[in-house]
């Protein structure tokens, strides 16, 4: 009954800034909900069971800031995860205590950017492990739909992939400027999709490690991503070089090639308060250009160098999957356009602009990509004294390949659907649901039906 809600709670003197029920768990009798407080707090509540609450970090002991994000672990009856303004993330047992005094903690394992430790205790309490994870606020994280794997975004503008379970880091990206503030998962484990404050939606390949495309459509920050896994092949896509030998023998020319077919579709909502629906076909995925223009975008002659000034782990290692051609970090070979010109995104010409060498000093947290500009100057790749990476020194690398070096998506419909910005977007089998900052939910008709 949509008039009459199953339970309303009022909360006084804290906010509620995120939940996730337990899917694993929901049934007739229990449905386990997570709440994440603007001080700091998680709340344990069942909506059925109306006495068995449960508040954990209830002193803030354990974090005094904002809880960005909460989530189940897949699958898992009582571990969650809850990420913090502080760049923390905890994992926590809901069967256990969250202790009298503030933990103590000790270093189990550290590497590119991140920390994990483990709360010192002689007996179990909460939280069972902290993970630091870069610079900023962690703003966002996902589990691959297999549960090995979490993604996570941060105010310092990367998305950092982890084996959830052995705490490496898999693979890593860097926004073309700003934070990144939302990411999603293809429903096959092959994609990771991050938004954020660079107005960009970036696709980024985990089995490669590499940014895919990038897709212009928002005119501000994207605030929400999400796949759509009842559209297309999203559920079992074959790569073109799988799916059987003729296509050895096609010609390299793309317009003699056939239509590529739609693999995923995945759409976004933003502060704009926009949502765009977008198409990721398999000409974007496999391109393949004739070798000598390959050579010409990707660099790929340039294979194998280490990118000067990055540690080496990022530069070239086996924990970040690099594909060949991405490692370059010198200056655009010389057939390529000094600048992008942003007027003519929709027919993806490159074309030339002649604008002031300093327009790069001019990047602002608020600028839309209207104001992107580049110079000639060829930056060595390196990272700031605790892990941060400068934007400037990693752009045109294999963490942040510039502008026209990777496809540029346009969206499929983007239409201003809302009053106050967009914060949520979900994607069911009948409907898509997105909610604003007015605190309307609303409900829509998928295309087409």
């Amino acid at each position: 009954d949509l008039h009459k809600p199953i339970d309303k709670r009022i909360y006084k003197g804290t906010q509620p800034t995120c939940h996730d029920f337990n899917q694993f768990t929901a049934a007739a009798d229990t449905i386990a909900l997570l709440v994440g407080f603007s001080a700091g707090q998680v709340q344990c509540l069942d909506l059925v069971k109306k006495d068995a609450s449960k508040l954990f970090n209830e002193e803030r002991l354990i974090d005094k800031t904002k809880v960005t994000f909460v989530k189940w672990l897949p699958e898992t009856e009582r571990l969650f995860l809850a990420s913090h303004a502080s760049g923390h993330l905890y994992l926590y047992d809901a069967e256990q205590p969250c202790g009298a005094a503030a933990p103590q903690y000790n270093l189990l394992t550290q590497g590119e950017g991140f920390s994990v430790f483990a709360c010192k205790s002689k007996t179990p309490r909460n939280p069972l492990l902290k993970w630091a994870v870069g610079e900023g606020a962690l703003n966002e994280f996902a589990f691959s739909p297999d549960g090995r794997s979490l993604a996570c975004v941060s105010q310092d503008g990367c998305l950092r992939v982890f084996h959830f379970d052995s705490m490496l880091l898999q693979g890593m990206m860097k926004s073309y400027f700003g934070g990144l503030l939302c990411v999603c998962w293809s429903p096959d484990g092959r994609y990771v999709v991050t938004g954020g404050e660079d107005d960009l939606v970036t696709v980024w390949s985990f089995a490669e490690g590499r940014v895919v495309a990038r897709g212009h459509g928002h005119k501000s920050w994207v605030n929400a991503v999400a796949f759509d896994p009842f559209t297309g092949a999203a559920q079992s896509p074959q790569p073109p070089e799988l799916s059987g030998g003729e296509e050895e023998d096609e010609p390299a020319d793309p317009l003699t090639r056939r239509s590529p077919a739609v693999t995923y579709r995945f759409g976004s909502a933003g502060q704009d308060t926009q949502f765009c629906l977008w198409d990721l076909t398999e000409d974007v995925l496999y391109p393949r250009l004739p070798l000598s223009r390959a050579r010409t975008l990707t660099g790929s002659a340039d294979a194998g160098i280490p990118v000067p000034g990055l540690p080496r782990s990022l530069s070239r290692s086996n924990s970040l999957p690099q594909p060949a051609g991405t490692g370059s970090a010198r200056g655009p070979p010389p057939d390529v356009p000094p600048a992008l010109s942003v007027g003519r995104f929709a027919t993806l010409t490159l074309q030339e602009r002649k604008g002031p060498s300093g327009a790069e000093k001019e990047h602002k947290r608020y600028h839309s990509l209207g104001n992107i500009s580049r110079s000639g100057e060829k930056p060595p790749g390196g990272a700031g004294p605790r892990g941060r990476l400068d934007t400037a020194k990693v752009l045109g690398t294999a963490l942040c390949p510039r502008i026209h070096e990777v496809p540029l998506l346009e969206p499929l419909v983007c239409k201003k659907i809302a009053h106050e910005r967009l914060t949520v977007l979900l994607f069911l089998e009948d409907c898509i649901v997105t909610a604003c900052q007015e605190g309307l939910i609303c409900t829509w008709a998928r295309p087409g039906k």
